[in-house]
């Protein structure tokens, strides 16, 4: 490492002011910080803050924080195909498979939008931000193992131009930039990103009487048709019982790469919060905001959706991974102690609503999210206004 070291400090004055690749700084500033600490020391009297924190080891902590779900989701991604084409597989083949899929959606997401943060540095020469770090590997697990890689690469650019750059950058996006791009890629692309389009078959057909629903969408379809059975109990029965509550909790069925495992979910949501860098209160009102409509919705009764078990919710889709991974963003999320409560539980409501009002679109974590990203800032405002008003109170008392 000190010959490594010694070669950028022989190579930095090329590219500082008056070097010869002067206008290259940032690219080579973040490929020095990427490696090793920055040496600069502060010069200023007075106090001084020190932290074992920063960026970099803040988006480093979520990225790892992510693997569980990721390596869950190269597994099951070899898994689920063998099983959609009525192959017998070892480990190997399920993982071998699953990193032949999963991999070069992970490296064109990143080599997409990294190149657009590399030109808006180098245009508006500011330092590269390891933000991308986590959106990179974000947008992937978000999306459909079958999902072209064009559209992944054209997801990426577009939600760093128009989520994150036209903001002014980290730290200044109004919306989840991962969100955004499987927003853009559901309106633009949907019979890419809805149906049955789950399943990674190759050149390999479906076994005979197997569905490639996923479970959001066989429950919605399910309650379409009359005079059918309930939902769970049609769940249930679904492929020799893939849909039963634990597969689904542990994650052996189809949908986005990352967001299949709630226990994978929960142990990126213990690294979290074990390090302070999620909010808990945020992940545990996601949850109870959802189980809370979902009885709700039990009591109205209206169709067989709306009768399915509430802590169903909890397993299906990508609720569990958005609550983690998605309402967390400490930029777009709400920052009071007391709004947090409030915007968690309201992406946990909305998230409910949609999957079952809505039977055109059967899940809801994706616009739950934005549509609250977007008023995150009016309950930050609201909850301290509330606590200006009530300290004056008191003051006046």
């Amino acid at each position: 490492m000190k010959a490594l070291r010694d070669i950028l400090d022989k190579q930095k004055p090329l590219f500082e002011k008056g070097g010869k690749f002067e206008k290259y700084y940032y690219l080579f500033e973040a490929n020095e910080t990427f490696l090793f600490t920055p040496n600069e020391t502060t010069h200023a009297k007075g106090t001084q803050v020190r932290d074992a924190i920063n960026l970099k080891r803040l988006m480093i902590t979520v990225v790892i924080a992510m693997i569980p779900a990721l390596l869950f989701g190269i597994y099951n991604v070899g898994h689920t195909h063998f099983l959609a084409t009525g192959q017998d597989a070892t480990l190997g083949d399920k993982v071998l498979l699953g990193l032949e899929v999963v991999l070069p959606v992970v490296l064109v997401a990143y080599a997409a939008g990294g190149l657009v943060e590399v030109v808006f540095s180098l245009i508006r020469r500011h330092p590269i931000n390891e933000g991308f770090l986590v959106t990179g590997m974000l947008i992937p697990l978000i999306l459909p193992p079958t999902i072209p890689l064009w559209q992944v690469a054209l997801a990426a650019i577009f939600a760093v131009v128009i989520a994150k750059e036209v903001f002014g950058g980290t730290g200044m996006n109004v919306l989840n930039v991962a969100m955004t791009a499987r927003a853009f890629l559901y309106f633009a692309y949907p019979s890419d990103m809805s149906g049955d389009v789950w399943y990674y078959l190759g050149d390999e057909k479906y076994a005979d009487g197997f569905t490639g629903a996923t479970a959001l969408g066989l429950a919605a379809e399910t309650n379409l048709v009359e005079g059918t059975q309930e939902v769970t109990s049609t769940l249930a029965a679904t492929n020799a019982g893939l849909f039963d509550f634990w597969n689904m909790f542990v994650g052996f069925i189809p949908g986005s790469i990352g967001e299949t495992s709630t226990l994978m979910a929960l142990v990126g949501a213990v690294i979290l919060i074990a390090t302070g860098v999620g909010s808990w209160k945020i992940i545990v009102s996601v949850f109870a905001g959802a189980l809370g409509m979902g009885y709700l919705l039990t009591l109205a009764g209206a169709n067989d959706f709306m009768m399915m078990p509430a802590h169903y919710h909890w397993v299906m889709g990508g609720l569990a991974f958005g609550a983690v991974f998605m309402a967390t963003d400490p930029v777009s999320a709400a920052h009071t102690e007391s709004g947090k409560w409030v915007y968690g539980a309201l992406i946990g409501v909305i998230t409910v609503i949609i999957r079952v009002l809505n039977p055109a679109y059967p899940e809801g974590i994706m616009l739950a999210v934005l549509f609250m990203n977007v008023f995150a800032p009016l309950i930050d405002h609201l909850v301290v206004q509330s606590n200006k008003k009530r300290r004056l109170q008191r003051a006046t008392v």
